[in-house]
């Protein structure tokens, strides 16, 4: 009996390990397909930004009481990972808590903690479920989240409850089991939370008490196979994506737009035409701006992927608050909606769609003030104001759209030099 549990362990481990990477290769080959763009410079302050943005969670903390509770989930998933570690261990080979023998009261210890930081997980979710449904903050009842969106945050939260009141469970059973000197189940001495809880199954016989432990043990990690598959399918990919988004951000000072060196050769050559005669040919036709998916950067579309969909973007951005088309929110989940769908194509076949129009309308684009609001705001390091920028280049270079008021800024910048229709031997009149 106890050889065929391994071995449905080690068919579920190795079945959910397999699917969670092909998934994961397939969120890279998307991510590659935009545009390369170098962001390796200055490595020390990279680092850092990883540890406070992502690691620290610095944003977050504009908001204390949320960082708090935000802070226990996150701690909650990256510790309690060690206590996932021994689970395994103990499936593939056939144990039962294989590090206590080695350590001891410590292991009490540890365990301890966990049960401390299972509950406030479990009360965290909770609080945030209430905040979600109930309370209806603004950015949570958006038509930004209308459909799955909204649904895949409140399945997360109760699938984190659910696993941490299995974990406890677990837990409970395997100190009454202990407590009567059950086989296999080694004498750790009391947990900190659910050795309170264990006369809510003292009355139950040692073979009921062994399925309910053995039950908990397997739907907890059932579960939290589980939740690894569908966390590339959810916006709490994050949980992942967050360091090394935090790690390539932009370094340069926010709202500085880059310049486009082919523009900028061409006016070189328009002031001083004698250097067009020595510069080198080319047979490659600059493109100007971004109209899909693969000619943004592929940090716009590591962004893409990152996003945790919490609104505060939206929330910042004054073009969202005046009742605007746009939404920063909206243009990083239909970015990522478009990278999928371009992802799916075999052998690069077209589909006739583009990021621009089929997702995200010139109407949205038109709506943003630049102001990086946005990015200001973002916890993880998102860049929707990049994205805006590269697709308004394409419409005003590519396609020559734009409003009436922008050609007539652009022809007087042209003629004038500046943006006013003022001759430039007339800019000295006002002294005058």
């Amino acid at each position: 009996m106890q050889i065929v549990s391994q071995l449905l362990f080690l068919i579920a481990l190795g079945v959910a390990i397999y699917i969670f990477s092909r998934r994961a290769l397939g969120i890279r080959r998307n991510i590659l397909l935009g545009r390369d763009v170098q962001l390796n410079d200055q490595p020390a302050l990279r680092w850092k930004n990883l540890l406070l943005l992502a690691f620290g969670q610095k944003k977050m903390f504009r908001n204390p009481l949320v960082a708090v509770l935000h802070f226990f989930v996150y701690a909650g998933f990256i510790i309690i990972n060690i206590e996932i570690l021994e689970i395994i261990i103990d499936g593939i080979a056939g144990t039962h808590r294989i590090f206590a023998p080695y350590m001891g009261a410590l292991y009490g210890v540890l365990i301890g903690c966990f049960e401390i930081l299972a509950v406030l997980v479990a009360g965290a979710c909770l609080i945030f479920l209430i905040r979600r449904n109930l309370l209806k903050l603004k950015r949570f009842i958006s038509k930004d989240l209308d459909g799955w969106p909204r649904s895949d945050a409140n399945y997360i939260l109760l699938t984190e409850i659910v696993l941490m009141l299995l974990f406890l469970t677990m837990n409970t059973a395997d100190q009454v089991l202990q407590s009567r000197g059950a086989e296999h189940y080694y004498a750790t001495g009391p947990f900190w939370i659910t050795s309170h809880f264990t006369p809510l199954l003292s009355s139950l016989s040692d073979s009921a008490l062994m399925t309910v432990e053995r039950s908990a043990w397997w739907l907890h990690i059932l579960g939290v196979l589980a939740f690894l598959n569908y966390l590339p399918f959810s916006k709490h990919l994050h949980i992942i994506l967050a360091f090394p988004n935090a790690y390539y951000t932009d370094l340069r000072p926010k709202g500085k737009m880059e310049n486009m060196p082919a523009i900028q050769q061409e006016v070189l050559y328009a002031m001083q035409p004698e250097l067009a005669a020595n510069a080198p040919a080319s047979d490659k036709v600059p493109k100007f701006g971004a109209k899909d998916v693969q000619d943004l950067t592929w940090k716009n579309l590591l962004d893409a992927y990152a996003c945790t969909e919490c609104g505060r973007c939206s929330a910042a951005c004054p073009a969202t608050q005046t009742g605007k088309a746009l939404s920063p929110r909206l243009i990083m989940m239909k970015t990522r909606d478009r990278l999928e769908e371009v992802g799916k194509q075999k052998n690069g076949e077209a589909d006739g769609k583009s990021l621009l129009r089929d997702y995200i309308t010139e109407e949205e684009l038109r709506a943003c003030t630049s102001c990086a609001a946005c990015v200001e705001e973002c916890p993880v390091s998102i860049n929707p104001l990049h994205i805006i920028l590269q697709m308004r280049r394409h419409l005003v270079m590519e396609e020559s759209s734009a409003p009436a008021e922008w050609n007539m800024m652009f022809s007087n910048i042209e003629n004038n030099m500046a943006p006013w229709k003022f001759s430039p031997d007339d800019r000295d009149a006002w002294i005058h």
